[in-house]
């Protein structure tokens, strides 16, 4: 709740700034475009309403941001998210003088402060007020996108658009600089005017001598409750560590056995900022993208339950039970750990459902594709000529597996091995692998079609394809995890069953494969095959299971390679 009420009054601060860079930009058209845009300005934001949202907004946005400075345990945190905080706590003391120059004198003195007034000021009696007067509008200006680019950057069409966003974000202030610059040069030859500072005078109602040390008074008064305020919250902070130091340390072990010592309050993910261990957080610890995810370990018993808003993301997500979001978990007692995601992790983990984290035991379709001769064609080629056909390659063949539905798990040399059915039932899994394996042997017929000036003969592959039981996870280490499969249980083989061929439309593939009884995915009666076919069936080499292999060349007519053996069952899997 209160990171939505901070992230409505930082908007409507942000429009505020940006309206009135929007204002000083029309200075390069006319000072005359530069006056009547302020009219419409001064309308919106100095109506009731507009009083009470913008200052409204103004000190709930600097209530929160003190809070949450109290609320850190450390002050270590990222160099853009240090810039943001730093800028943040910087705008009081900068803006109290231009306020009280402007909106406190019109105020209580009566001064118009419009545009005229303030580049009579700011450009030509106290020029290096103007030049601080840029500065602080570019605080202001950076501040906002920060905090607008943590919010947004786990939006899914963030990505799309955020180079023309920052075009905007550099446009903008320094047309407003320009702006400014060219209404201050036109005043300037108009100063020169008398009759022009006779009719404008009097109309500004310039400010005397009292209304100056008026000024000057309320200025040191606002630096000094500042800081007063600021120096309460790090007080604050310092009696909350004498006190939490009394509650002695918590032990926080991690998956790599590296051991860190904490005070009791501190988050996983702050923990790790403070001993320098490398923790993922797209958000900056707002506990929005899941990205710092832990698994909890010897001592997940002891910790709080997840909030409303941390259980929301976690499944969001589908995380298990056992995970929790680093940024929101604050261990009171010793906990071991293990992160889930590399450091280095992109936003779009923010949004990818985690299948089976913890490891699960699943009937899928393995599928494998690999080039034919592909060393004598690498030992005959530049490294170069290699790496590009490759990729050409290993594109073509994810593009097919993603069409079928499959998730391609991992490149080995020059072939490939995806999964069909983590999410869906056995008889589709067939489909989806034969479907993955009718596309790829389109794309090859494409690929070669393309690369015919480069190959010296077109690339042919062979196919293989299981379905069994495997143990189904994500795999690796912190720099490294992707979801896999491993091991698994061979089928045992139902009585009566044999070796089937299933021709795949147009004849491009066959493929030889045990039958498996199953009334819904039963293959046709085998055809007669040829002697050629029966012999290639005999000394063909495979791996257990749903065999397939298959060889294309490229061409129209099929062309058939050494078909993948299905080997037979040790005497203990027979029923």
């Amino acid at each position: 709740m209160l990171r939505r009420i901070r992230l409505g009054a930082g908007l409507v601060l942000f429009i505020f700034v940006s309206t009135h860079l929007i204002n000083h930009a029309l200075g390069l058209a006319s000072l005359q475009l530069l006056a009547d845009a302020r009219d419409v300005f001064v309308a919106v934001w100095r109506s009731w309403p507009g009083i009470i949202l913008l200052y409204g907004a103004l000190l709930t946005h600097l209530t929160l941001v003190l809070w949450t400075l109290y609320s850190r345990r450390t002050l270590r945190v990222r160099p853009r998210e240090g810039v943001q905080i730093l800028f943040g706590l910087a705008l009081p003391f900068l803006l109290a003088d231009h306020v009280l120059s402007t909106r406190g004198l019109n105020i209580f003195y009566g001064v118009e402060d419009n545009y005229i007034y303030e580049i009579l000021v700011l450009w030509l009696f106290a020029p290096d007020a103007g030049i601080l007067q840029i500065i602080v509008l570019g605080v202001a200006w950076i501040h906002g996108c920060i905090g607008l680019h943590f919010w947004l950057k786990l939006k899914p069409w963030y990505a799309k658009y955020a180079p023309y966003l920052q075009i905007l974000a550099v446009l903008l202030p320094v047309s407003s600089a320009f702006g400014f610059v060219a209404a201050g040069r036109e005043i300037k030859l108009l100063w020169k005017v008398r009759r022009w500072r006779k009719e404008v005078m009097p109309e500004i109602n310039w400010p005397e001598a009292p209304a100056l040390e008026w000024v000057d008074e309320w200025n040191i008064t606002i630096w000094i409750a500042a800081s007063g305020v600021l120096g309460a919250v790090l007080l604050a902070r310092l009696v909350r560590r004498a006190i939490t130091l009394r509650r002695g340390v918590v032990r926080l072990t991690y998956g790599d056995g590296r051991v860190v010592e904490i005070r009791p309050g501190i988050s996983v993910l702050e923990a790790s900022r403070n001993a320098g261990i490398p923790h993922a957080s797209v958000c900056g610890g707002r506990g929005r993208c899941s990205t710092c995810r832990v698994r909890l370990g010897e001592g997940g018993a002891d910790v709080a339950a997840a909030d409303a808003a941390e259980q929301k993301v976690l499944e969001r997500v589908g995380l298990p039970e056992g995970v929790r979001l680093a940024c929101q978990l604050r261990p009171t007692r010793d906990l071991s750990v293990t992160l889930l995601l590399p450091p280095d992790v992109s936003v779009k983990e923010a949004f990818q459902k985690s299948a089976h984290p913890r490891g699960s035991e699943r009937e899928v379709a393995i599928l494998f594709v690999d080039i034919r001769a592909f060393t004598k064609f690498s030992e005959t080629k530049l490294p170069y000529d290699v790496v590009f056909v490759l990729n050409r390659y290993f594109q073509s063949m994810g593009e097919a597996v993603h069409q079928a539905g499959g998730i391609l798990d991992k490149f080995i040399g020059d072939g490939a091995m995806a999964i069909l059915g983590n999410d869906c039932a056995p008889e589709e899994a067939c489909r989806r692998a034969l479907a993955a394996a009718r596309n790829i042997a389109a794309a090859l017929d494409q690929l070669n079609a393309s690369l015919s000036n480069d190959l010296p003969q077109p690339l042919r592959i062979g196919i293989g394809i299981h379905l069994g039981t495997v143990i189904v996870g994500e795999m690796g280490w912190a720099q490294a995890t992707s979801f896999t499969a491993i091991g698994g249980r061979q089928h045992r083989q139902p009585p009566g069953a044999g070796d089937q061929t299933i021709r795949l439309p147009a004849g491009r593939l066959r493929a030889t494969r045990r039958a498996r009884r199953h009334e819904s995915w039963r293959a046709p009666p085998a055809r007669s095959q040829s002697a050629r076919a029966r012999r290639a069936s005999k000394g063909a080499r495979g791996f257990p299971g749903f065999g397939l292999g298959s060889g294309f060349s490229g061409r129209k007519q099929p062309a058939l390679m050494r078909p993948a053996r299905v080997n037979r069952p040790n005497s203990r899997d027979r029923p």
